[in-house]
């Protein structure tokens, strides 16, 4: 018995894929194929699989369809969190989604799943991601201020359906958690975020976070321990489509 966790799998079996760097990065080639081979050899049906965002290019539900069934046919328990494009996933219908695929999917909005003695929780989060200028020693010169201001915006209201899933788990009494975001936690070259502060706050042990595929990108965000919780990034092509091993 596992829990596991990898995201931005950017499924499009019924749907066109918008993006050049899709079609063209070599690890991306076949991806489907290799990461279900990974989960097969890895999962049984008594592990738990958290995809954490971008799981379909599909703009609805219907366009999305086979690749939720491919994620289906997985093996393990799967949970699937929000991520930025998965427009199919109107968070007002979170419930309705639970409803329709129970027992074969679960979808983790404003809620709780637990495993073991933990309570899974998360949102889709947000950060500040640029563009921004950088000196010879890689600091930061330029800062977007609009796009900041924004960025604010949409972090206050993720940050209510965060304090949601923590509190629906407390409720039920769990006291251990661990934090699935689809966004990194921090904006590029920062250390400290809402974000962060909440999970600190609620006692959790981790957070995973997907977001920055591109191996340009793999390194925005904190990685490791940092104030007695750990950090990993859990985007499928930085894991090279195999699932990560949160917990045994």
């Amino acid at each position: 018995m596992g829990l596991y966790a990898i995201g931005d799998l950017h499924l499009h079996f019924r749907s066109k894929c918008p993006e050049l760097w899709q079609k063209t990065d070599p690890n991306w080639k076949d991806r489907e194929i290799v990461f279900r081979r990974n989960c097969q050899r890895l999962l049984t049906e008594e592990d738990t699989l958290v995809l954490v965002g971008d799981h379909s290019w599909g703009k609805t539900l219907f366009r999305s369809r086979k690749d939720l069934k491919f994620i289906m046919d997985l093996p393990g328990r799967k949970i699937l969190l929000r991520g930025n494009h998965d427009s199919f996933w109107a968070e007002e219908k979170t419930e309705a989604l639970n409803v329709k695929y129970h027992g074969k999917l679960n979808f983790l909005h404003e809620n709780y799943f637990a495993y073991k003695e933990f309570a899974l929780v998360g949102t889709k989060g947000y950060c500040l991601e640029g563009p921004f200028t950088r000196d010879e020693t890689g600091r930061l010169r330029g800062w977007d201020g609009v796009n900041e201001e924004q960025a604010s915006t949409l972090i206050r209201q993720e940050l209510i359906h965060l304090r949601a899933s923590f509190e629906a788990a407390k409720a039920d009494g769990y006291r251990k958690f661990i934090v699935f975001l689809h966004y990194p936690p921090t904006s590029v070259s920062r250390q400290s975020s809402p974000f962060t502060d909440v999970a600190e706050e609620y006692g959790a042990e981790q957070v995973l976070y997907a977001h920055c595929h591109g191996e340009a990108n793999f390194h925005n965000s904190i990685e490791g321990p940092f104030r007695s919780i750990k950090y990993t990034l859990v985007s499928g092509d930085c894991l090279r489509w195999s699932p990560h091993k949160v917990l045994d």
